[in-house]
C-alpha cells in the first residue's frame, strides 16, 4: 500500500507543479484565454495559487524522500485538499461541471494521501 500512496503522492506533485508554474509563468491573459475563471481573479492571487500549488507539490514529495520533516507531506496534502475545495466553489459559481469533476477527484486523492500519511501509513 505504501507503494500505492507513493504513486498517488507523485501524480499529484507532477499535476499541481505543472499547474502552478503556469499560472505563476504566464501573463493573466493569456492564462484567461485557457482558464476562464481566471478573469474572477486579481494577477497577484492568481500568482499565489501557483505558488501554493507548486509548494505543496514539493510538499508532497521531498520530505518524504529526504526523511526530513515528514509531517509537512500529509500538511502538504491537506493544503491541496483546501486549494480544490475553493476550486470546486469558484467552478460551481461559474457553473462548469466538468471542471468541478476534475477538481473532485484531484481533492479526493489528495485527501487519501493526507488520511495514509497522517495514519496507517505514516512516514
Amino acid at each position: 500500500m505504501n507503494i500505492v500512496i507513493w504513486i498517488l503522492q507523485s501524480l499529484l506533485a507532477v499535476a499541481f507543479l505543472a499547474a502552478g508554474a503556469m499560472k505563476i509563468s504566464q501573463p493573466k491573459e493569456k492564462l484567461e484565454a485557457a482558464m476562464g475563471w481566471v478573469a474572477d481573479f486579481s494577477a497577484p492571487m492568481v500568482r499565489f495559487i501557483g505558488a501554493v500549488e507548486i509548494l505543496a507539490a514539493l510538499g508532497l514529495v521531498l520530505p518524504a524522500a529526504t526523511g526530513i520533516a515528514t509531517v509537512l507531506t500529509p500538511l502538504a496534502a491537506s493544503g491541496l485538499v483546501i486549494v480544490m475545495i475553493g476550486a470546486i466553489v469558484t467552478h460551481a459559481r461559474r457553473k462548469e461541471p466538468q471542471v468541478i469533476a476534475m477538481n473532485a477527484v484531484l481533492l479526493v486523492l489528495a485527501a487519501v494521501v493526507a488520511w495514509a500519511r497522517f495514519g496507517p501509513y505514516a512516514l
